[in-house]
């Protein structure tokens, strides 16, 4: 494995599947915790850049924690990198996911009471009780039960689920309602019907579907790559991405967001791309 981004070593500790390939001060086989706040950044370096995030439920392979900082992998996808060891806590087993774009804990089974705080979609919960139009998940608050579906449930348009999204502001390594960048929303929606999807736009153009021949027409759920960026087709024409441009999820013609692109710097469409599922 020569990808660095999946790679669960930084010279200091690497998991014990890496003996003999890497050089590490030890070897271990790591502990998984699971986060327990909204979210919570997947950095390159302790307090670094933001390269992904971490959602209420996932699970992380901690395999060193030093000052504050745990180093660790994501179950989710593979992606190494840095978290605030506060924001993780002994995992609890997920029976329900989170498939409103956004939903409210509440501390008691009432609409009017005022939430503590919010979570998002791909959350992962515990249910520990249930109460008429509620569910109590293990951090003993209530969420309404609309929200959340049991743990197997899957969609079954991931452009439907892209769509969800829309209006977003865009973030940089985002994966969520609060914010979410190009492939953060390719792979959240992938996700939610069942379907891996590696985390970067380049391993997405590596590793999905099949690339389209020359003069075949697009249609809904292609993706269009460029360096840099990947959309969803909603239809032949328009694409679905999360961009700087508009700083939100947005709808575009696929040939003015060719254009602006080529325009600035940032080249020609790169690959087009067919999922093959159903």
């Amino acid at each position: 494995m020569t990808d660095a981004r999946l790679l669960p070593s930084n010279g200091r500790v690497a998991h014990v599947s890496l003996e003999g390939q890497v050089e590490a001060n030890s070897f271990v086989p790591g502990r998984t915790q699971m986060v327990q706040q909204p979210m919570v950044n997947l950095m390159d370096k302790p307090r670094g850049r933001r390269v992904s995030q971490l959602m209420f439920g996932e699970r992380f392979l901690v395999l060193d924690t030093n000052d504050g900082v745990a180093f660790g992998q994501t179950e989710r996808d593979g992606y190494v990198g840095y978290v605030l060891a506060s924001a993780l806590v002994e995992p609890a087993e997920p029976t329900h996911w989170v498939t409103a774009p956004a939903t409210h804990l509440y501390p008691k089974a009432s609409i009017k009471a005022p939430p503590d705080v919010s979570i998002y979609f791909g959350s992962q919960v515990h249910v520990r009780a249930e109460r008429e139009d509620f569910l109590r998940i293990q951090t003993g608050h209530f969420v309404p039960r609309s929200h959340l579906k049991p743990i197997t449930a899957r969609f079954g348009d991931y452009v439907g689920v892209a769509d969800l999204f829309l209006g977003t502001p865009y973030l940089w390594g985002g994966i969520n309602r609060w914010g979410i960048d190009c492939s953060g929303l390719v792979q959240t929606a992938l996700l939610a019907c069942g379907v891996p999807c590696p985390r970067d736009s380049d391993q997405q153009q590596a590793e999905l579907g099949r690339e389209l021949q020359f003069g075949e027409p697009l249609r809904r759920g292609d993706l269009v790559f460029w360096k840099g960026h990947v959309g969803i087709m909603a239809n032949e024409r328009m694409l679905l991405h999360a961009n700087a441009f508009h700083m939100s999820v947005a709808y575009e013609p696929l040939r003015d967001a060719a254009a602006r692109i080529e325009a600035a710097g940032d080249g020609t469409i790169s690959a087009r791309r067919r999922m093959m599922i159903g």
